[in-house]
Formats: C-alpha cells, structure tokens, sequence
C-alpha cells in the first residue's frame, strides 16, 4: 500500500510542549507553570455580549473578512495604540486566533526555497507553519547576554539573497524579552536596506511592563513591508474564543483573504461580536490583568535571587526564562526530574529551538497562591541539586 501521508507533515515534530501536560494531567496534587493562557475568566461583560449575540439569533457566517463594526474597533484600537493608521476595509482581517494569521502571511507570501528568518527562542508554530508554506526556516540564536533581543548586527549577518521575510516574535514567548523602540529603528534599517518583509507577532503587547511600547510598524518604511498579527487570547483572556486579527498592506490581505475563504470561510461570529465589547470597553479589565501580572513577575524574579537561580528580567508576556546550566543536565533532564520529585511541571526551554538548552520556561499565568507553593518546591529541588553537586 501507498503511503497515503505528505513526507513534509511527516517530517515535522509535535510540540514539544504537550508531553508535560500530559503526564501532570494524571498526577495528583500537581501544580503546573507550562500554559501559556492566563488563570482569569473572560470578563463578564464581554462575555454577556457574546451571550446576548446567541440570544439575538446572531449564529449565521460574517463576511469573510469578518464583521465590519469589529474591523472598524481593531482600526481604531491599532491606531490608538501604536499611531498607525489601518484602513479596516481593505487592510483588516479576523482571524481564528493569531496563529491563523500567521499560517495565512506564510502562505501567501512565500515561494519555495524563499527564507525566513525565525529569531528563536520562539514560539513553536513559526518553524512548522514556515515549512509547510514552502519556505527555509534560517534561525537567529537569540543571546541572554543581549536579554534575547534581536540586535541589527544579528539580523545582518542572517540575511542571505534566498531572505524572503523576517518574523519578530516579539514580546516573546518563552523568554519574555522585549524590543525597545531603538532595538526597532535598527532592525527597521536593516530590513529596508535589503529590501524584506516582516512578519510582527503581537499578540502579547498589551503585557509590556515598561514604558513606552513600540512596534515595527511605527518606523519610517516599514508598514508597507510588515504584516501585524494580533488577537484577543492573551490581552482579554480569550484563549477559548479563538479570534485573532491581521493588518496588512492591500496587496498583502487581499491574497491572505482568499487563503482564508477557502480554508476557514470566517471566524466565529459569536466570539466576532465578544471582541467589539472588549475593544470597546475592555480598557480597564485589560489594565487589570496587567497589574496582576507584573505583581507575580517581580514575585519570581525575587524568587529567584533569593534561590541563586540565575535569570534576566523579562519585561513582556508572562514567562520567565531562568538558567539552570549550572546543573549539569538537560532542560529535559531538569523538567523531568522536578515533575517526578517535587510535582511541579515547566517546559524545558528545547521545546522553543536548541538554542534554549540549559533554560526553562515558566509561565506565570496562575495564581499568586499557586506560584508560591510551587516555588517552595522549586527552591527545596534546586537546594538538593546543589548539595549533589557540591
């Protein structure tokens, strides 16, 4: 018998996220740090909107390209937001979720053999969603030195002629680094010099515990070269309803929407009509979450100096990224043995790319009460691996 599957699906490795989940699924009294989804519920009056739209009887198919008004509320939020302006009739689009946005700006802009240049660590979709399109993946080992930030040097010496577009996942997951506004004019300079495009992943910009937040998209050239992906998962606590959003130059939508049409016809309508309420007045809840946030991530990095676990200062999304190279062991080896021993599960940092060997990812999307419990036990584990050692 033929082998019925495609040798490219085959060739690709499942996330490498999942297998800790799994396990402390079925273990009792576990607490995990791995889910990158935040511990609040949806805000009620978002949801009540999503409740009344079902209510009303509003259950049938939007535009492709999704409901108007919402496109209008994501025109306007970008623009209060960031100072870019987005024409929400022909360079807006709803997704399902951001990663539905990022499958589509692959696939539309990408010729085979085209390179991409994937600044890891990183999010685990841009490699597969890459090769699938039929593109390169070409990595950028990020540094903790440069607290994993893309540096104009390291993006310069990655392009090559085959350099089709550069994705920047930034604030980043795992590592929580961030791009500042100068980090950006120099990258922007790089990026026009060699006349590529971007792909700018955003969805955690609302977690962004400085001041003054800054895109791509707001330096001088680069909205006509930059797809700008977004949704509502991270921000409003709305993993659940899988909507995101894209905005892009026409002529880079237009191709994407077609894409979408025939994969996805459109997002949910009920969710659609959720995110006007959240763009409208989410505001306040968003601020919220954000508070609570920053509270737990100086919680952990305390907790950390105090345990002499080395890590940098995250300043975006809710992960921290500490070093535990000192050990002698694997990032599997170390998640392995402090699930079994101790029942506390993060993802070793290999699960985002080689280059995050000898690091962790803990998410701090729980509770307070719940980070506390799990770093006495963190603690009591990196206590007993350094009496070993010594």
């Amino acid at each position: 018998m033929r082998n019925p599957l495609n040798k490219k699906v085959e060739s690709i490795k499942p996330s490498g996220i999942r297998k800790f989940f799994d396990i402390v699924s079925e273990m009792k009294d576990a607490i995990s740090l791995g889910v990158g989804e935040p511990d609040f519920d949806t805000p009620w009056h978002v949801r009540e909107e999503g409740i009344y739209s079902l209510e009303k009887g509003r259950t049938f198919y939007t535009s492709n390209a999704g409901l108007k008004e919402l496109k209008g509320e994501i025109s306007a939020y970008v623009k209060r937001k960031l100072g870019v302006v987005y024409d929400a009739d022909n360079e807006v689009f709803v997704t399902v979720g951001g990663s539905e946005g990022i499958d589509m700006a692959l696939r539309a802009m990408l010729d085979p053999g085209d390179e991409v240049l994937i600044p890891q660590p990183c999010y685990v979709s841009y490699d597969p969603c890459t090769v699938l399109a039929g593109g390169v993946p070409v990595y950028i080992n990020l540094k903790a030195e440069n607290d994993f930030r893309l540096t104009a040097a390291e993006l310069e010496e990655a392009i090559t002629d085959k350099t089709k577009l550069l994705i920047l996942p930034f604030p980043n997951n795992p590592t929580g680094a961030v791009l500042e506004r100068k980090d950006l004019e120099e990258i922007a300079k790089v990026v026009e010099k060699h006349d590529i495009f971007v792909l700018t992943d955003e969805i955690y910009c609302e977690l962004y515990y400085k001041d003054d937040y800054a895109s791509i998209v707001q330096m001088p050239g680069m909205r006509e070269r930059t797809v700008y992906i977004n949704g509502f998962s991270k921000a409003y606590a709305m993993t659940g309803w899988r909507l995101g959003y894209v905005c892009a130059p026409e002529v880079i939508l237009k191709q994407m929407l077609k894409i979408h049409q025939f994969a996805i016809m459109c997002a949910p309508t009920t969710s659609q009509y959720a995110a006007i309420e959240a763009l409208k007045n989410g505001d306040e809840d968003v601020r919220m979450m954000r508070e609570a946030y920053n509270q737990r991530r100086r919680f952990l990095m305390h907790s950390f100096k105090q345990m002499g676990l080395p890590c940098f200062e995250p300043f975006g999304a809710f992960y921290v990224f500490p070093c535990i190279k000192e050990f002698g062991m694997t990032s599997e080896e170390f998640a392995t043995r402090l699930l079994e021993e101790e029942k506390v599960a993060v993802v070793p940092g290999t699960a985002f790319g080689d280059c995050g060997e000898g690091y962790l990812r803990i998410s701090y999307a729980y509770s307070i009460d719940n980070l506390k419990i799990a770093i006495e036990r963190l603690e009591r584990f990196v206590a007993r691996l350094k009496e070993e050692k010594n």
